[in-house]
């Protein structure tokens, strides 16, 4: 993921930019994108300063304490199981287990396992 510029950096550009007109000549000599440069120029005018961006805080599509107690509720539902609780996907319930360092370690049989298993139970003679 891409790195904001410094503050340092912005403010020279834009100090440079008082004393002189040219947008293109500051954009080539401190390397920065000319779009950049009215970016900043924009953002001075309309807020005062021109500090970077924040991002918002990711919104999380699950509540952490819910999932572990459902968890600790049924702690032999797939993750398929869990995501219908949830009204989610598998993937998504993987992830929030594996950010909340649970592991689930689960195999489902297939009907060929399921019937190699009947036929030697049946198969045995009991005289």
């Amino acid at each position: 993921m891409a790195r904001p510029y410094s503050q340092d950096l912005r403010k020279k550009v834009l100090n440079y930019l008082e004393k002189n007109k040219g947008k293109q000549i500051a954009s080539n000599i401190f390397q920065v994108g000319i779009t950049t440069v009215y970016r900043w120029v924009s953002l001075k005018k309309e807020k005062g300063h021109v500090e970077p961006l924040r991002r918002k805080y990711a919104y999380k599509k699950i509540n952490d304490e819910l999932l572990i107690k459902y968890i600790q509720e049924h702690p032999d539902h797939f993750l398929s199981e869990i995501g219908k609780h949830f009204s989610l996907i598998p993937q998504t319930i993987f992830y929030a287990l594996k950010r909340l360092k649970i592991t689930r370690k689960k195999r489902q049989r297939n009907d060929k396992q399921l019937k190699l298993t009947f036929c030697s139970l049946s198969c045995f003679n009991y005289n």
